[in-house]
């Protein structure tokens, strides 16, 4: 099964569990044209179906709950219930239980893209080492939250040198587009049952963000609240994209509320699950950190530490484990992570080339 056909399977099956927007999936497929980088984002339902062939050994690792989907631009910002600044993963939509070794392979295989994409400036090696090392003394740390106050003066300054100007992104807000349709009595459940007043009047308007969800159903509410704009997304839930060759639907299970409550983390008050629908707040200090967004002078090798040490923060809920991790980690050679990021990254670029001609 190629990328194309993977592709094919992945999206009827997907469609068994919620309605798929051809226009947004039209568009995915578009964008996974455009580099390596941008089909690894897209198409994590093929890197669950090639990883363990590939990179064979590394692959036989203990199971913690991962991420699954990790790569350098899933990584964001919100506020916790004290209204600090937090940094960390901003997307559990594809969290599974897999070795924990997926996560680091696909953060530095993302990573390796990236520079590849001239996003990153890193060489290979220093990506892939910074990434592992991060990872290493968070793991035998037990963990810590990024809490971007009094601590993190460079990855404070990086992530809030990228936050979007106020006014620009609630212009953007008010400019999507309005959902003219009737949403799912569902989702207009779940939307008031996170807004700050009981009956207070809203907009539901339709937003195209991220890449591997891309086509499912996403409706943000808009609201004028108190003299300002707020905002609260639902996005539409499916099970992990791990689970699409092998289980049922009856038998999928959505992880994403269970990764973040487990996680050594700062939990974002406004990130709830109400039945299939994920809620959150969006708001200019609330949002996916974009690479090209940051500043041209920028301390990548310790914005990689960061991503790998906050890897270890969502491994860390599976504590049961942890010491067998411990163990599995110390017992690999050096170069284990730089070897299997490199087999990984050149398995992308050959579903790239694929890929590219069938929509040629």
């Amino acid at each position: 099964m190629n990328i194309v056909h993977a592709t094919e399977a992945y999206e009827k099956w997907l469609a068994s569990f919620t309605p798929l927007i051809e226009h947004d999936i039209a568009l995915k497929h578009q964008i996974m044209a455009k580099n390596p980088f941008e089909l690894l984002r897209a198409t994590f339902y093929r890197w669950s179906q090639v990883w363990p062939k590939v990179c064979g050994e590394a692959a036989e690792a203990p199971s913690v709950l991962a991420v699954g989907d990790l790569h350098v631009e899933n990584f964001g910002s919100w506020r916790d219930s004290e209204g600090r600044l937090i940094w960390g993963v901003n997307d559990f939509d594809e969290a599974c239980h897999l070795p924990y070794t997926n996560d680091l392979i696909r953060l530095a295989a993302s990573a390796v893209l990236a520079i590849e994409a001239d996003h990153l400036k890193l060489t290979v090696q220093d990506a892939c080492d910074t990434i592992l090392s991060g990872y290493h003394d968070s793991i035998h740390a037990g963990g810590k939250a990024f809490v971007l106050a009094e601590e993190n003066p460079l990855l404070r300054t990086m992530a809030t040198g990228s936050l979007p100007d106020p006014v620009i992104f609630w212009k953007k807000m008010q400019n999507l587009p309005l959902v003219k349709k009737a949403i799912p009595e569902s989702a207009r459940a779940a939307i008031e049952h996170v807004l700050p007043e009981i009956n207070l009047p809203y907009d539901v308007r339709h937003r195209i963000a991220g890449l591997g969800n891309l086509g499912r159903p996403r409706y943000v509410a808009l609201a004028n609240w108190k003299g300002g704009m707020i905002a609260r997304e639902a996005k539409a839930l499916v099970p992990p994209g791990s689970e699409f060759l092998s289980s049922s639907p009856q038998d999928s299970e959505i992880y994403y509320q269970a990764a973040i409550d487990r996680a050594v983390r700062c939990k974002d008050p406004f990130v709830t699950l109400q039945g299939q629908w994920i809620l959150r707040r969006l708001a200019p200090d609330c949002s996916r950190i974009e690479l090209t967004s940051l500043a041209n002078e920028r301390d990548e090798a310790h914005l990689l530490t960061s991503m790998g040490w906050e890897t270890a923060n969502i491994h860390l809920g599976s504590d049961t484990v942890i010491q067998e991790v411990i163990k599995d980690l110390s017992s690999r050679k050096k170069s284990w992570l730089r070897k299997s990021a490199a087999l990984m990254a050149e398995s992308v670029r050959n579903d790239w080339t694929v890929w590219r001609n069938h929509l040629s």
